[in-house]
């Protein structure tokens, strides 16, 4: 088979003429929207078990890939390498027992879902999807996520890593600053990342259901300033952070299936209001050992820094325990009583106030 390499024809120049000017703006204008042209590619259900592109396939205009609810055990490394326009890459619901580590080439990529697989742990490449906003990988047997996700994915806002076999939560999740929906229930966890007070725009937080692994909740929770839904029921925690009783803008606690000493049931029956209550009158508790008083003295300089004191909930707001059956019982957040709560000079007082 002999190759020919075609012949250059030398045109010398020449005045343009406006026809000449048309046709180069016009193929300018071609080539700018061929660039600006992306695709979404959906092979999902299609009992696929490989996935093999054709050589000549210009894989670079894939914006999307949706690949779920297939039977595919292996992702090409090749593949994933040449899709580096790819914003979302869905692969739920197939095989798969690991993720290639060319998917540090998705500088691009947005969106991860890789929830219903065998996945035992994702590629420590992910850290350079420094574009990420949310990952899905659920209902996998995740035993421990990359250590340095906090350091480099800071513009997560959602992550989906429950029913899995997690341990613990990487210790540098507490610099996703952009974090908003944090699931991690149906897990072994043991504790939560100590530092958990950068997480300021975290609204939704599910720990729920690691049963007798998870027995307490760090103190800096109650430095969440923008949560609206904590979800610990069925775990084995005893006594629920004094701080927790600043989470102003707090919604929805579900606390069901603990070993609840403090607060105790009769408090919690009550609802929320008398549970954030019932934490920030144990807070200016004198009857506590110095340790515990130097602790608590440093939180609440930390709560005092960061506002949290004026996150008052305002007319209208209502609060609620979250219940099986979907029942709903609201409380007011803005009485009197409630408010005088979160004064932090309460705090601070030598002698426990009583709330008027």
């Amino acid at each position: 088979m002999t190759y020919e390499q075609p012949q250059l024809v030398m045109i010398g120049p020449r005045k343009k003429t406006a026809m000449d000017r048309r046709r180069i703006r016009g193929s300018c204008v071609r080539e700018e929207q061929a660039e600006k042209v992306l695709e979404a590619v959906d092979l999902s259900g299609r009992s696929l078990e490989t996935v093999v592109p054709r050589p000549s396939m210009n894989l670079m205009i894939i914006c999307k890939l949706d690949l779920s609810n297939n039977n595919i055990k292996m992702i090409p490394e090749s593949l994933i390498a040449r899709m580096l326009n790819l914003a979302v890459l869905d692969v739920h619901s197939n095989m798969l027992r690991a993720l290639p580590n060319s998917i540090g080439c998705l500088s691009k990529l947005k969106v991860l879902n890789v929830a219903a697989n065998y996945l035992e742990s994702l590629p420590k490449t992910i850290e350079n999807c420094r574009s990420l906003e949310e990952i899905n990988a659920n209902f996998n047997q995740l035993s421990r996520l990359p250590d340095t996700i906090g350091f480099e994915l800071t513009g997560l806002r959602k992550l989906i890593v429950s029913s899995n076999k997690l341990v613990r939560l990487p210790s540098t999740t507490g610099h996703l600053t952009s974090l908003r929906h944090l699931d991690a229930r149906l897990n072994c966890l043991r504790a939560l990342p100590e530092d958990l007070e950068n997480l300021t725009e975290l609204q939704v937080l599910n720990v729920s259901q690691n049963f007798h692994h998870l027995r307490s909740l760090p103190y800096s929770i109650g430095l969440l300033l923008s949560l609206v839904e904590l979800d610990v029921s069925y775990n084995g925690i005893g006594a629920l952070p004094d701080s927790m009783g600043c989470l102003g803008k707090l919604r929805r606690l579900r606390v069901e299936g603990n070993p609840l000493v403090s607060p105790p049931q009769e408090v919690v029956q009550k609802g929320l209001e008398e549970v954030k209550l019932y934490l920030s009158e144990k807070m200016n508790n004198d009857h506590v050992s110095p340790r515990e008083k130097r602790m608590k003295k440093e939180w609440i300089q930390k709560l005092v820094k960061c506002g949290t004191f004026n996150s008052r909930c305002r007319g209208g707001a209502h609060g609620y325990f979250g219940e099986d059956d979907g029942s709903r019982k609201s409380w007011s957040n803005s009485s009197p009583r409630s408010i005088a709560v979160f004064s932090p000079w309460r705090l601070f007082s030598p002698r426990r106030h009583s709330a008027t």
